[in-house]
């Protein structure tokens, strides 16, 4: 049987109590996660983290720290991602960019309105990274050896 987990990256993004999502469309349905996707080849997770979140949103971000690091099999197909999940600021958004395929927005929305909201998270990890990004402790950067 062979084992391969899919590497990912997830950024939380906060500015003033709010956090930038993206809604994008998943099997029919549109759905929130955070800025996220899979580390390409001779990347390093930080680069994934930046280019992720300018693709799916439109916005320049300066990573801050690493939220947590969480092993999740998706109960609709059984692939196993690690996902390395990284805090950043807001640096300048593009609104003019276009947005990768099946992105339909990237809309800011506070904690409590995401968790009133638990049909549409992507995954049970879209509520539980901003959770554990507000409880702490945010590590630092140096943790992720590239």
């Amino acid at each position: 049987m062979d084992f391969n987990p899919h590497i990912t990256v997830a950024t939380i993004v906060e500015d003033d109590g709010r956090f930038l999502f993206v809604e994008e469309l998943k099997n029919g349905k549109l759905v929130l996660n955070q800025p996220a996707g899979h580390l390409d080849p001779n990347e390093t997770l930080r680069d994934a983290a930046i280019r992720e979140t300018l693709e799916e949103t439109g916005w320049d971000v300066e990573l801050t720290g690493v939220v947590g690091i969480y092993l999740y099999t998706a109960p609709s197909n059984g692939v196993t991602y690690q996902r390395v999940c990284f805090s950043a600021k807001a640096v300048k958004h593009h609104p003019e960019r276009a947005l990768d395929t099946g992105i339909t927005g990237a809309p800011w929305m506070t904690r409590d309105e995401l968790a009133g909201q638990p049909e549409r998270w992507r995954s049970e990890l879209v509520l539980r990274c901003v959770d554990e990004y507000l409880a702490g402790p945010i590590h630092s950067l140096d943790v992720v050896r590239d």
